[in-house]
């Protein structure tokens, strides 16, 4: 049987994704475009201006449904099923400009407060980037960081589950310049993150669920933050954060915690400050309970930063697993955790080499495990580097087997 090729009418195609649309829209400039395309592009390009014509729009969010053409598309494809067309559903409403003005301004009320965070705690988990996107336009992920504040100002512990829960889902959609504003300018915001770790949160049910949802928002919020609030963290906020990976709420709250972590360590005195709130020690029993590989990545990359100072690197001498454990996971990961398991050594080999830190090294395998790499695929840098750790201490291992072969001068 012969396939029939079906000519689509040119104007039930989008200009920006070239398919038919489902919720075609019409903007100020008369162009129409599918509804999911059109806010897909004001996100990505952060550009209010329409596609076609390149006029600025007034509003992004000035979206005129075509009913009209709507419905005509939905007849065609009816019509043309039986030629493998597929139906175009009715699309749903969005959400209420008005509404969603009396929620946000309720969030500001004491006793609506709890009943609006409901409402939008349910709104946002519809996975309905369509609805994220209007709460975004509506102020949604401000008027909740101010309830958070006035929450931590008065104790309040009522209704945080939701408000993290919101912002976790609504601030990356935004991209509110205005969002980070706030939190650059307000301190209590960051500080009312250090509160929720340690306020009364274990007397209620849902401790471990508020925890997560926060420690996915304080990662967001390190992405933003000024480097001057960078370097003002606290060893309060940092044994927070480490207690999350002691607690492992789960693998995201992990995630997040090394991200937090890793991105603080380059700040003023947030290194020092991290090895003192007893991280190398959970990161390294993180690690040997052997984690997914995403984790035992940025694990490595955290140790190695934190062993760039004296302290980070006594730590990790002093717990009585960890230097088999970077020795062991050398060559069994990925590349990325081989430069990171190699600087620390190389760290280690540089700086804190006493006569028994070598033969640890040589007795758990470290040092024929960088005899490995040299033999490995590994970049070029990555082996120089091996090989200067190798020479540099060669008078106390020159009786291991594999070293000596190494000890010669650069390969022409």
């Amino acid at each position: 049987m012969e396939e029939v090729e079906i000519e689509v009418p040119q104007y039930f195609i989008c200009p920006i994704s070239l398919q038919i649309m489902n919720d075609p829209v019409t903007v100020v400039t008369g162009i129409t475009y599918d509804r999911e395309s059109i806010e897909q592009w004001f996100l990505a390009t952060n550009d209010l201006s329409c596609p076609v014509t390149k006029q600025a729009l007034p509003r992004g969010d000035d979206l005129t449904p075509n009913h009209t053409l709507r419905r005509l598309i939905q007849q065609w494809c009816k019509e043309n099923a039986t030629n493998g067309v597929d139906l175009i559903p009715t699309p749903r409403l969005p959400l209420d400009k008005i509404y969603l003005t009396r929620l946000v301004r309720d969030l500001g009320v004491s006793h609506l407060q709890l009943t609006a965070l409901k409402k939008l705690e349910a709104l946002v988990l519809e996975n309905d980037e369509r609805k994220r996107f209007s709460m975004a336009e509506a102020g949604v992920a401000k008027a909740v960081i101010l309830l958070v504040i006035r929450c931590f100002r008065g104790g309040e512990t009522n209704g945080l589950l939701e408000a993290f829960r919101i912002l976790h889902h609504v601030w990356n959609v935004s991209g509110d310049h205005e969002v980070q504003l706030l939190v650059n300018r307000n301190t209590d915001f960051l500080d009312s993150l250090t509160w929720v770790f340690r306020c009364g949160l274990d007397q209620m049910d849902n401790h471990r669920l508020v925890k997560n949802e926060a420690i996915l928002v304080s990662k967001m919020t390190m992405e933003v933050l000024s480097p001057c609030l960078l370097e003002r963290l606290n060893l309060e906020f940092f044994k927070n954060i480490v207690m999350v990976l002691k607690e492992k709420i789960s693998q995201k709250a992990v995630k997040s915690a090394l991200h937090i972590l890793i991105n603080a360590c380059p700040w003023g005195r947030n290194r020092i400050k991290i090895v003192e709130s007893g991280a190398v020690f959970q990161i390294i029993e993180l690690e040997l309970a052997k984690p997914e590989k995403r984790v035992t990545e940025l694990i490595f990359n955290l140790l190695a930063n934190l062993c760039g100072c004296a302290d980070g690197r006594d730590q990790l001498l002093k717990h009585g697993g960890g230097m088999a454990m970077v020795s062991k996971r050398i060559l069994r990961v990925s590349p990325a955790t081989d430069d990171r398991a190699v600087h620390t050594l190389s760290s280690i080999a540089m700086f804190s080499a006493t006569h028994n830190v070598l033969s640890e090294m040589l007795l758990v395998g470290a040092v024929s495990k960088l005899c490995m790499v040299m033999q490995s695929d590994r970049e070029a840098y990555l082996k120089e580097k091996v090989r200067g750790i190798l020479r540099l201490h060669s008078n106390v291992w020159n009786n291991s087997p594999c070293i000596a072969v190494y000890l010669i001068t650069r390969p022409r």
